[in-house]
């Protein structure tokens, strides 16, 4: 018998994956979006039926998720305009619990896209080189840390739900997340390497870096949601084959057919030039201003914190490519995809 998938944030990165992925695996796939027309594209591959509405609409919502053996929540506010932690809490928490509830409905088992933000922007690295893993204390987040306060708030009320036995649930916990149809990462790094031609190499660039493919990421989703066995709990999402940042830099300027010279700059200067950047954003009142040196200086200049072990061992995941064929990919992708205001619909 055919199962039946809901999918919010289909047109995003990771959910678009998500539908890719249970396509593969002959699972109907409903889309969850706020207008038809403007994601009929998804159709192309194998969103099967569209329900108008959004993560907010609590009746369309569990309209949606009705007959449904799963539902994979991937919508998120990431960069909402206002940037404010109302912005960031009114999607990612309270579109959350309308998950939980059309989960409590329908009796569909829930999948949380969540995200190694919830370690927070220090918290992540351990002493003596440690890596992350799920069972790990969850240290304090600053209080302007909104998208990682978001994300830990909605996680939690999925995993309570799940062990107060409302719904089956579990969640997925991917580090920075790339791949085709990127509105976030792989645009930001492929503008700042056409327009500058030099990238800056802390150290020289050999640490390696906390980064997933999405197609990584939707199949250890897909994978959460077939194992009994993985309810009621969190995955790291988070490795691939090592990439250092110097290699990840040659491999997105061959992608993007750009020269791009490797800098490298002793680590003291870049922590300068990132508290002079944090201090103006304070002075804009800018979002993100207390996190902004810490995660950042973390991500440029330190090794992948994360262990995705559990995954490996319970889920029998691994990840589905290679990134050295994906990140020229994404990045040729973007090339041949992008406007000013976003993205073409895919070709």
């Amino acid at each position: 018998m055919t199962k039946l998938a809901l999918v919010t944030g289909a047109t995003g990165l990771v959910g678009s994956h998500v539908v890719e992925r249970l396509t593969n695996e002959q699972w109907e796939v409903r889309a969850l979006v706020r207008d038809t027309r403007a994601a009929a594209w998804a159709g192309d591959l194998g969103v099967t039926e569209f329900v108008r509405g959004d993560v907010l609409d609590a009746a369309a919502f569990a309209a949606a998720a009705k007959g449904c053996d799963a539902i994979f929540h991937t919508a998120a506010a990431i960069t909402p305009a206002a940037g404010d932690w109302e912005s960031f809490r009114r999607v990612n928490v309270d579109g959350t619990m309308a998950a939980i509830a059309a989960a409590r409905e329908s009796g569909a088992r829930l999948l949380h896209l969540s995200s190694v933000a919830v370690y927070g922007p220090t918290g992540r690295y351990r002493d003596g080189g440690a890596r992350t893993v799920e069972t790990d204390a969850l240290a304090p987040l600053p209080e302007r840390a909104f998208y990682a306060r978001s994300k830990r708030e909605s996680e939690q009320l999925v995993l309570e739900s799940h062990e107060r036995g409302e719904i089956w649930a579990a969640a997925i916990r991917p580090d920075v997340i790339y791949g085709r149809r990127d509105r976030q990462f792989v645009p930001r790094i492929a503008r700042v390497l056409r327009r500058a031609h030099v990238f800056p190499l802390p150290g020289g660039g050999t640490n390696t870096l906390a980064i997933i493919h999405a197609s990584s990421v939707a199949d250890a989703a897909f994978r959460a949601v077939s194992t009994e066995a993985a309810g009621g709990k969190a995955y790291n999402v988070a490795n691939e084959d090592p990439v250092t940042l110097r290699e990840f830099i040659h491999l997105a300027a061959y992608g993007l057919d750009a020269t791009v010279v490797p800098l490298p700059i002793p680590l003291i200067l870049l922590r300068g030039a990132l508290a002079a950047a944090k201090r103006i954003t304070r002075w804009l009142h800018l979002p993100g201003a207390a996190t902004l040196q810490h995660a950042t200086l973390g991500f440029v200049s330190r090794d992948n914190p994360f262990s995705s072990e559990r995954a490996l061992r319970e889920l029998g995941w691994t990840p589905v490519v290679s990134p050295r064929e994906a990140i020229p990919d994404a990045f040729n992708w973007w090339v041949r995809h992008h406007t000013r205001d976003g993205w073409r619909r895919p070709g």
